[in-house]
């Protein structure tokens, strides 16, 4: 992997907290909803930012 600066460092970092903050809102979104279909939708975009967060990560190790 090719050195990262301190402003790219710094972008990942801010991405990644963005990245688990929503997912973070969306799960529980998901565990208020009634409605199936919302919750369902919730849940995906949760796995979705979880996954971003993780493939950010990934770019650090």
């Amino acid at each position: 992997m090719a050195n990262l600066t301190t402003k790219e460092l710094s972008a990942l970092e801010d991405q990644l907290g963005f990245e688990k903050v929503l997912c973070c809102k969306y799960q529980q979104a998901a565990q208020c909803l009634q409605d199936s279909e919302l919750k369902q939708s919730c849940t995906q975009y949760a796995n979705q930012h979880r996954n971003n967060y993780e493939t950010l990560l990934g770019f650090l190790q």
